[in-house]
């Protein structure tokens, strides 16, 4: 399983001039190559091959006047910027293809210099650690790096980050083995299962009655949030003051995404401690994300949560499962299996006609979405041995237009 790691970064004022530049050189070789394969479209040519591309926008871009000063950048930095247009590309022809799972993909766009987020990945011929705990990048330097814990296994590559509340990461993905991986303190019975019901009242209910309290870390700091925003939007467009407000909107909703990531952290490796299988519903937040939930769906961080979950049951021996989201957990008695109907959101108490049973509504649906998930891992246990990959944590290398939080995230035991 591949495992991310990010170490905070403390380029001096020289380096960070020397990085700005890399990630300037590396965004203009991107759009010089997007721009020449849809130029190249547009006129009915054949596609431009990878290799033939890297020579128009990087070999023979460094031998004229208007891009010579590509060279002042180490070249890794420009190779591997092309190498994730040509990713985007290939995502974009497999989701039409219908080849690649998941949603529908849209083409490769360019790059913008006033993106909040900029970034540069090097290989291991372009970066290199120091015995005296610095990472070597070229053409750049010695840079100081906070490290929180050792790597596991030695990094092939690293991508360089600054958000947007100008702090810089260094990201490692690195190749580990579940198996090797120092197991949890296990806190609970050897059959210990659960099954998590995901809500905006309370963010997670477990089977036994237990409630874990939502702690919406954005609607705290709304006050303050809206505040700096007002400031922002009084500044005048390109003046230092609005680039200054913009830095303070940044950093506000940069420790409000650290204070939430802290936090699933801390819960997620509770329920990986207590518990030998864990149980979840494949609920539908980019649909949820359009209603008007929407702020209190994206405060919760359920993606974050779930995908926390399941490398940390994957690292650790744990068993993971996800039932389907059409299982009608609020409306089944968990006592007697009888389907009652749908219920309005208000409803959080309902009696069974059944069984005479009464029933907390979050508390009935995790019981319930546990009774699925043990059954579902019943079935899948004739079919041993296809359980696919395990994702690597969130943010992967690249700008990205539309991600305006600054996103870090440090494993966790």
């Amino acid at each position: 399983m591949q495992l991310r790691y990010n170490y905070r970064v403390y380029p001096t004022p020289g380096q960070r001039h020397l990085l700005a530049r890399a990630f300037g050189c590396a965004r203009v070789v991107f759009n010089d190559g997007l721009r020449a394969r849809r130029e190249a479209h547009a006129a009915g040519q054949p596609y431009i091959r990878d290799t033939d591309l890297q020579k128009l926008v990087i070999t023979a871009a460094k031998r004229t006047t208007e891009r010579g000063w590509l060279g002042e950048v180490s070249s890794v930095v420009l190779v591997q910027s092309l190498r994730d247009l040509h990713t985007a590309y290939r995502n974009f022809f497999a989701s039409l293809s219908g080849s690649r799972k998941g949603p529908r993909v849209a083409p490769p766009r360019f790059k913008s210099k006033r993106d909040g987020e900029q970034s540069i990945r090097l290989t291991a011929n372009g970066f290199s650690l120091r015995d005296n705990g610095t990472m070597y990048v070229a053409k750049v330097g010695d840079l100081e790096v906070r490290w929180s814990r050792p790597l596991p296994a030695t990094a092939t590559s690293v991508t360089v980050t600054k958000d947007a509340a100008d702090r810089y990461w260094a990201s490692f993905v690195v190749d580990t083995q579940p198996q090797v991986v120092e197991d949890l303190d296990f806190g609970g019975p050897l059959d210990a299962e659960t099954g998590i019901d995901l809500g905006l009242t309370h963010f997670a209910v477990l089977p036994d009655g237990r409630k874990i309290e939502a702690p919406k870390f954005l609607r705290q700091a709304e006050r303050k949030l809206k505040r700096l925003q007002k400031a922002l939007s009084r500044c005048v467009k390109g003046g230092n003051n609005r680039a200054k407000a913009r830095k303070k909107v940044a950093r506000q909703h940069a420790r409000v995404a650290d204070r939430r990531r802290d936090w699933h952290h801390k819960e997620s490796t509770r329920l990986v401690r207590d518990n030998q299988a864990l149980y979840v519903e494949d609920l539908a937040v980019s649909g949820l994300g359009r209603t008007r939930l929407a702020r209190s769906v994206h405060d919760a961080g359920w993606s974050a949560f779930v995908t926390m979950l399941e490398y940390k049951a994957a690292r650790h021996g744990r068993y993971f499962g996800r039932i389907g989201r059409f299982e009608p957990t609020s409306q089944v008695c968990s006592a007697c299996g009888v389907k009652d109907g749908p219920k309005p959101l208000g409803v959080r108490e309902w009696t069974c006609g059944g069984c005479g049973s009464v029933h907390d509504r979050d508390v009935n649906a995790a019981r319930n979405i546990l009774a699925a998930g043990r059954a579902d891992r019943l079935n899948a246990s004739q079919s041993a041995g296809k359980t696919g990959s395990v994702p690597a944590q969130r943010v992967e290398a690249g700008t990205h237009r539309d991600r305006h939080l600054p996103v870090v995230g440090i494993p966790v035991l």
